[in-house]
């Protein structure tokens, strides 16, 4: 039986018979669409898939500390932002 390596909402990772949902990038903590635009072509330029972690959902990746990614979660990009903004004024 395959099995994938997700990070946790506590950061740490586990194994799961279930493919993420979610991709994210270690270095910047954010996490996006598996086919997003941006994070393709990271990864065509190289370098990009050695610091790549993997989310089963939302609110793993949420719980983790990561952010949504601007480019294919503007909604989400949007509502943290607006978020972050109110908690450090």
């Amino acid at each position: 039986m395959r099995t994938y390596t997700l990070l946790g909402a506590d950061g740490h990772a586990c194994r799961s018979t279930t493919p993420g949902t979610l991709g994210g990038h270690w270095r910047s903590r954010l996490y996006g669409r598996l086919d997003c635009p941006s994070a393709l072509r990271a990864i065509a330029r190289g370098g990009y898939t050695r610091h790549r972690v993997f989310f089963a959902d939302e609110n793993t990746a949420v719980g983790a500390g990561y952010r949504p990614c601007a480019v294919c979660l503007p909604h989400q990009y949007m509502r943290w932002k607006e978020n972050r903004e109110s908690t450090t004024s």
